[in-house]
């Protein structure tokens, strides 16, 4: 995994330095001297990540910090505030200014790596889920903005009383927390509840702390729920290793009221940033981008989808293919047995083409009987493979026709596929697959047939 990350510091020795650590990790590095500076480049996308010192001539590092969180353009980007500052005081200042980390000068180049890496993980996630409510937002629907981070439910694993009872007093006034000693209990409770937050302390004793959050990041329910460890300052090692099994973030021992409100504050804010993103596409699709008799995305969400993912595919140099199915001798089904039957038809075979498909592809319903799958960093070869899988499962079993699945006829499927070209042009993509399958209707019906390059 890369990413390109901004390094903000007017002194060019440090720059150089934090330059030479991250590019021997593959890291692509960008520079700015001063705050201005760094504000236009992180407007113009050309940054994934900020590493911004504080003490800097004209515009200080909290301002730029400050400055980036409130702009809706530059908010989700992740920050790292790098500097000789060293109190309290100044951590909490710059977590209450927006920064998802707080590092110490001179640099421990594990610790930053680690961090960098961890925060590269989270952007891509937030970046997928930007795209893809910026394509619900072309189709005209509103987006929520989040809230501030106030009053969050919290889950906090910790057997020791007087460790729990203290940061129970410490976030109560704001928070609503559970307090569960047992970790195996917290995770059926993580799971099964509404927690915004998991704290975990690092030092539970009859359990490793790090194999409950792989666990809560191996579960499809709480795949996305931060996490914050509780840490010993000598819990170094364990803290990294954390961080690359997807824990958010950490605070240590001993622990100051402030620094962990501000902590809380910031994974809640992210939080709530990103789950208004997956509520913002869901409201698209149910609103505007779904057939209603499939279930399945409609044309109009597919032409919106397959212009920006074919710009995404040429612009890193990745394949896309496409394929169109037609269902056979369709108009035969309606005019034997009614539209009826034919729309359960169509609903049992949206259902089973997704069955036999990846989770990355994109089915849609083009209109009729014809159905488009979009199949991202799939080159033509592979997505054969999978157009002759998709094949199968349609003539492989009967398809009902009335919703008891009382009576059954045999269906099959003409299917044609294309590959981008050069021209990265949607239109010539569709043309190219309709031509493969009209190839497919015309040869015999029920196959296969790829476009040439």
């Amino acid at each position: 995994m890369t990413a390109r990350v901004l390094i903000v510091d007017d002194l060019l020795p440090n720059i150089k330095l934090l330059e030479a650590r991250l590019s021997a990790e593959y890291f692509d590095v960008v520079t700015a001297t001063n705050g201005p500076q760094a504000l236009e480049l992180c407007r113009e996308g050309r940054c994934d990540i900020v590493l911004l010192d504080v003490m800097m001539p004209g515009m200080d590092g909290f301002e730029v910090c400050s400055r980036l969180k409130a702009d809706p353009a530059t908010m989700h980007l992740p920050v790292v505030i790098v500097t000789a500052l060293d109190q309290p005081e100044d951590r909490v200042h710059g977590l209450e200014c927006g920064a998802d980390d707080f590092l110490t000068k001179p640099v421990d180049e594990i610790a930053l790596i680690a961090r960098v890496r961890s925060l590269a993980r989270l952007k891509i996630t937030i970046d997928e889920l930007r795209a893809r409510a910026s394509t619900s937002a072309n189709l005209g629907l509103a987006s929520r903005e989040p809230n501030d981070g106030a009053r969050g439910r919290i889950l906090l694993v910790e057997d020791r009383p007087s460790s729990a009872d203290r940061i129970d007093s410490a976030l109560r006034d704001f928070h609503d927390i559970d307090i569960e000693q047992h970790p195996q209990e917290a995770l059926f409770r993580a799971a099964e509840n509404n927690y915004e937050l998991v704290v975990v302390s690092l030092n539970l004793a009859h359990f490793d702390a790090l194999r409950l959050c792989s666990q809560l990041r191996s579960l499809e329910r709480t795949r996305t729920l931060p996490i914050l460890l509780l840490a010993d300052m000598d819990d170094r090692q364990r803290v990294l290793r954390g961080l690359d099994l997807g824990v958010n973030d950490y605070i240590m021992r001993p622990i100051d009221r402030n620094e962990l409100l501000a902590r809380v504050r910031t994974q809640l804010r992210r939080k709530r940033y990103t789950d208004s993103l997956h509520e913002n596409v869901q409201a698209a699709i149910e609103l505007a981008v779904v057939d209603a008799l499939t279930g399945l995305n409609n044309r109009r969400f597919l032409e919106t989808h397959l212009a920006t993912a074919l710009d995404q595919t040429a612009h890193k140099g990745r394949p896309l293919s496409l394929m169109i199915l037609d269902i056979d001798h369709f108009k035969s089904v309606n005019d034997t047995y009614g539209h009826d039957a034919g729309d359960e038809v169509l609903k049992a075979f949206a259902q089973r083409i997704k069955r036999v498909l990846r989770s990355a592809d994109l089915v849609c319903r083009l209109g009729g009987e014809e159905f488009v799958v979009v199949m991202p960093d799939t080159p033509l070869a592979v997505a054969e493979r999978i157009a002759e899988r998709v094949r199968a499962a349609v003539e492989g079993a009967r398809f009902p026709v009335d919703p008891k699945a009382t009576r059954t006829i045999p269906v099959t499927t003409s299917i044609g596929l294309a590959e981008r070209g050069a021209d990265a042009n949607a239109d010539a993509l569709m043309r190219r697959a309709d031509k493969a399958l009209y190839a497919s209707k015309t040869s015999g019906r029920n196959r296969v047939t790829a476009a040439a390059a």
